[in-house]
């Protein structure tokens, strides 16, 4: 799969990790803004108190 990403992308190999780069900083952007608070609302036991 990584190869057919690495083939697909346009540029000599210096633009390509820049994009693959950018590409995986976009991923994880959304993943910490849409879907992870999204997916909190599942997860049991986020309310904890100590006393």
């Amino acid at each position: 799969m990584y190869a057919a990403l690495w083939r697909m992308l346009p540029g000599p190999t210096a633009v390509r990790a820049l994009t693959l780069i950018a590409i995986a900083a976009l991923i994880v952007l959304m993943l910490f803004t849409i879907v992870f608070p999204w997916a909190t609302q599942f997860v049991p036991g986020q309310e904890v108190l100590v006393n």
